[in-house]
Formats: structure tokens, sequence, C-alpha cells
């Protein structure tokens, strides 16, 4: 049962759903910012050609030469720096670091995925219009109906050990009743 409680459980979360729907808006979202980079690039354009246009070969192939003996430096340093001792415990240390980032990583990889599908369930009720009704549905909340609400008077009698049943009606009453003005005022338009 567990089983079939689970798959139920994976097919009935509509998070991945609001998930892909984020995506989407954020993809959206970034695809209107594409013209104006377009712009931008074609304003630079020129500036940047004429500076590649304007290099010298022989300084290039200088830096190139700097960078390459630079990294052949490095590389025989490490080499030099080898001892097969150190190279078991540092490969195990290694090894620890990456369970640790990569559970960290996990951790944010979640907690991404979380916010784009929240995203995403923000993005599917503004398409829907449901945003609206619920902004509505606090603002009613937020203010009530203005109209008088009348309240009944109940005049407190002297209590005794065991109160009446006829109190207890008269006690639930306090606001009169929307459903009985309502077929009150329907009764006359059948009539006529």
């Amino acid at each position: 049962m567990a089983i079939a409680d689970d798959l139920k459980k994976t097919l009935t979360d509509p998070t991945p759903l609001y998930f892909a729907a984020g995506t989407a808006d954020l993809a959206v979202q970034q695809a209107k910012k594409v013209p104006g980079l377009i712009e931008q690039l074609r304003a630079e354009a020129p500036a940047r050609i004429e500076a590649v246009k304007n290099t010298d070969p022989k300084v290039v192939q200088d830096k190139a030469r700097e960078a390459q003996e630079a990294v052949t430096a490095k590389v025989a340093e490490v080499l030099g720096a080898f001892d097969p001792k150190k190279l078991g415990e540092s490969a195990q240390d290694l090894a620890l670091r990456g369970v640790g980032v990569a559970a960290e990583y996990a951790v944010r990889a979640k907690e991404t995925y979380d916010k784009v599908a929240e995203h995403g369930e923000q993005a599917v009720r503004a398409w829907r219009g449901e945003v609206s009704d619920e902004i509505v549905d606090i603002a009613e909340i937020v203010e009530p109906d203005p109209a008088p609400v009348a309240v009944a008077v109940v005049e407190a009698e002297p209590v005794d050990e065991a109160p009446a049943a006829e109190d207890k009606p008269a006690a639930k009453r306090t606001a009169p009743r929307k459903n009985t003005a309502k077929k009150a005022a329907a009764t006359p338009d059948d009539a006529g």
C-alpha cells in the first residue's frame, strides 16, 4: 500500500506543474529583455571590432607565450610536490568535501525549485484571474458590509437554578434572518 500511496501523492502533487509554469513565466520575462540587449550589442559592436582590428598580433602572441610559461611552471610545481603517501589522505579529504558540497547544492536546488514553483503558482493564478478574486475576498473580510445590523434586545430575568426552555431560542437570535426578508419580498411579486 505504501507504493500506491506514494504513487497517488506523486501524481496528485501540482508542484511540478507549477514549476514548469514558473519556468515558462521567467523565460518570457527574460525574453522580453532580449531586444534591449540586441540594441546594446549593435551600439557597441563597431567599437569592439575596431579594437580587435587595431590589436597588434605580436602583443597577442607575447601574452599567449607568457600564459603558456605560467601554466607549464605551475604544472611542474604541482608534479614536483607529488607525494604518494599524502595522496591517500588528500583523496579522502577531497571525497568528504565533495559529499558536503553535493549536499549543499542539493539543498540549494530544492530551495530554488520551491521558489520557482511558488512563482509558477502565482503566475497560474494571475493567468486565471484568481488573484483579483483573492483581493476581493480580502477586501470583504477587512471591510464588511456597512449595512446596519439589528440587534434584538433581551431583557435579563432573574436566574433560576434551571433555565427555562423558552429563554434559549430568544438568546440565540441576535440578528434578523436574511432569508425571511427575501421570501417576504418575493411573495408580493408572485401574487401580482
